[in-house]
């Protein structure tokens, strides 16, 4: 592979695969949509093989993968969250409106669309009458079996489509892309995927699709079912040789079998071309993905698809959307995480690190930023134009690169250290200006090609970066407004408690006046000294309790994780009404006194606990019983845990619902409980929460969070050094990683 050409690398590092306009445009109005849920975005992603890459590609990207690969589309969207796709999608679309100069146009390509959905159908279809434990993963397979062509397509432009249209046979086309450019789309759609770590059977599905028959039977699963799709989506007839290796896969199937589930696939894929505007051809079998790209791609104006999604984006500013998603974001980290995952999917930018502008010191540093080379952090620049392109940048707000032989300097040696960090042999500097003040400057590791083709589109990248820093000033802005709001209300909180205190002095110091006049008037036989002693100290504790109301009590050390106890209690208060008293359902939650601190997301463990409640009320009916204990002192795998149980004595749960906490079920035969509990599952795996969960039909269900506890340095406990690659799934005892 090291001795492509470059644009083909770039286009395959940079997941740069072209998505059709309809469903961006579909995608955006989804994710704008309160009423869209995962399943509906899923449902639209695994419609296209380059946003299903794209997703893929960012779920498993090193600053967002957490724990095991991502390899279906519902954890990796659910991983994401529809802020990020929101963002995805928007800069997918950017794109696409500055890349219109590639020639291809959306016809053009319509045949690989439907192509490539026929082939993930039947994917799909086999792996499930095969048996296959993971059908999505062969429906994603199936999807992007050809991407290699698109990735070819884009990055060769006019000598890949004079192949493409020259070479009529499907079969064929491997052995010309060989010939001419020594790869052929199967090793880059191969080399694609390992890049985002997926299982290798996952690559081999996609490298192996156009292998021998007779080298095929020795291949695993996964491939032969791709391959089998692909060879039925090739041919008019189905081969005698074919219906006899879905025999092999299945052990029972027969020739009209094969046949059903080709009719089924053709019928599928024709309902989703046509909901996408493609027109579909009156024959599907065979397919050719090619067969109406033209040798010499003409200049083709936009469609009307292109017209009402550029519209859509167009607003104030081009990149107006990517800035309300920025403006939406709670923290310098989530900011600079979404920059530079926008500057990969718009400019192909796959190296960058930050240096933020410290007023105080005059200089520009990067110590408080994580995930990016050490030596960034390591550094301080002051503004001082002869110190670094960097400085230079900020200072004439301007973007500068070591390829321009008008910007100064050249050869600063922290600039050449830049570079090597970023492995790259030079540096372009966007400064991050806004409101006329520097926040920072993005350093991005560039190559002379990459500088070339970016050369078009600098003021695009100079408007990229003054939003980043309105983002980052506004963030600033929301911080201090929240601190002086703060300060202001406890100014107004210490006059208010100082007039109460004068207001309820006076009378405290009435009624003890009175007592001591009672204690004098009442004989010494009275026997009442000692209540009117109790009465004095009392009236003194309230006195001193209001006199301690305008003190500022000492601010606590900043406590980490959150209290698993509290977080039960809470969530009893606000909810457990409605999901269990008002339905008959005797809850139990005896809860412990000390505080259990663990390493948890506070929204996603309530996210967690919320949807496992709402399973086991919607199960149980008036009379039966749902009980929640926490214990501490758990420790799985030398790692110390806080353990969350519930259990009832309901109707119990199938087996396919409870491996849906694992894996998603195909369909909704798993019940009501299925899609909740795979959310779940999705979920604790993000947060490396471990679950068991038991259940037999008739006597009952019981479910078992393993949380992560927050241990201090002196505990003795450390965590297993495997535990941070496993994370178990427990099916009644049976542990799935």
């Amino acid at each position: 592979m090291h001795n492509l050409p470059e644009p083909i690398l770039q286009a395959i590092e940079s997941g740069r695969i072209p998505s059709p306009p309809q469903l961006l445009l579909r995608l955006l109005q989804l994710v704008d949509d309160d009423q869209t849920t995962m399943g509906d975005l899923a449902t639209l992603v695994r419609q296209d093989p380059g946003l299903s890459a794209k997703v893929l590609s960012i779920a498993n990207s090193p600053a967002l993968r957490r724990g095991s690969e991502l390899r279906s589309l519902d954890s990796c969207l659910i991983a994401l969250g529809t802020r990020l796709v929101r963002s995805i999608a928007t800069c997918l679309s950017i794109q696409s409106l500055f890349e219109r100069h590639s020639g291809v146009s959306e016809a053009d390509i319509s045949g690989f669309w439907v192509h490539s959905l026929l082939v993930a159908e039947l994917s799909r279809s086999l792996a499930v009458s095969a048996a296959h434990p993971h059908p999505d993963e062969a429906y994603l397979a199936g999807l992007l079996h050809d991407v290699g062509q698109l990735i070819l397509l884009t990055a060769l432009g006019e000598p890949y489509a004079q192949l493409l249209a020259s070479t009529a046979d499907e079969d064929a086309i491997q052995a010309a892309e060989s010939a001419r450019f020594s790869v052929h789309h199967g090793e880059i759609g191969t080399w694609l995927t390992e890049q985002w770590q997926l299982d290798s059977s996952f690559a081999d599905g996609i490298l192996f699709h156009h292998a021998l028959p007779q080298d095929i039977v020795t291949a695993a699963a996964l491939p032969q079912i791709v391959w089998l799709a692909h060879a039925i989506a090739s041919h008019e007839e189905i081969a005698p040789e074919l219906v006899a290796f879905h025999q092999q896969l299945t052990a029972s199937a027969t020739a009209a079998d094969l046949d059903s589930l080709r009719q089924q696939a053709e019928q599928q894929t024709r309902q989703i071309a046509e909901a996408l505007g493609f027109h579909p051809p009156e024959k599907f079998f065979p397919l050719h993905a090619w067969e109406n790209l033209p040798a010499t791609p003409p200049a083709t104006p936009a469609s009307a698809a292109e017209s009402e999604l550029s519209a859509m984006i167009s607003g104030m500013a081009l990149l107006q959307p990517l800035q309300q998603d920025l403006f939406a974001l709670e923290s310098d980290a989530e900011v600079l995480l979404s920059l530079k995952e926008s500057a990969r999917i718009l400019f192909d930018l796959n190296r960058l690190a930050f240096l933020l502008y410290n007023p105080s010191e005059g200089k520009l540093s990067g110590a408080a930023i994580g995930d990016q080379p050490a030596l960034f952090r390591q550094v301080d620049i002051p503004l001082e134009a002869h110190r670094s392109l960097v400085a230079a940048a900020a200072i004439q707000n301007k973007i500068l690169t070591s390829f321009d032989p008008a910007a100064t300097p050249q050869g600063s040696l922290i600039d050449i250290q830049f570079a090597r960090a970023l492995g790259n042999s030079g540096l372009l500097c966007i400064p991050m200006i806004g409101r006329q003040r520097i926040s920072g400057v993005m350093i991005c590791g560039l190559s002379q090609a990459q500088y070339s083709r970016l050369a078009k589109r600098l003021p695009w990248l100079l408007n990229f970066g003054r939003i980043a820093a309105i983002s980052l000033d506004a963030l600033q802005e929301a911080k201090d407004y929240r601190q002086q709001a703060e300060k202001e209300a406890s100014s107004r909180f210490n006059r208010q408690a100082r007039r109460v205190i004068h207001e309820a002095g006076n009378p405290l110091g009435i009624i003890k006046s009175y007592l001591r006049i009672l204690d004098r008037k009442l004989p010494a036989e009275a026997g009442l000294r000692q209540e009117l002693e109790v009465l004095n100290e009392e009236i003194d504790r309230v006195a001193s309790i209001v006199g301690r109301m305008s003190e500022i009590p000492q601010q606590p050390p900043p406590a980490s994780g959150l209290d698993a106890g509290e977080l039960v209690n809470e969530l009893l208060l606000l909810y457990g009404d409605a999901l269990f008293q008002a339905r008959g359902i005797r809850i139990e939650a005896p809860l412990p006194a000390e505080s259990l601190r663990v390493n948890c997301e506070r929204d996603s463990l309530k996210q967690i606990l919320l949807n496992l409640w709402k399973n086991a009320s919607e199960a149980l009916v008036a009379g039966q019983q749902f009980k929640i204990s926490l214990t501490d002192h758990v420790v799985h795998d030398g790692t110390p845990y806080v353990q969350v149980r519930m259990d009832d004595n309901g109707p119990g749960m199938s087996d396919a619902a409870m491996r849906s906490i694992h894996q998603p079920p195909e369909d909704s035969g798993s019940g009501p409980r299925g899609m909740g509990l795979a959310i779940v599952g999705s979920l604790a795996r993000h947060q490396r929460i471990p679950i068991t969960c038991r259940s037999r039909a008739g006597k009952g269900t019981s479910i078992a969070l393993l949380l992560p506890k927050l241990e201090s340095p002196s505990s003795g406990i450390t965590p297993h050094p495997e535990a941070s690659s496993a994370l178990p799934v427990s099916v009644n005892g049976v542990v799935a990683t």
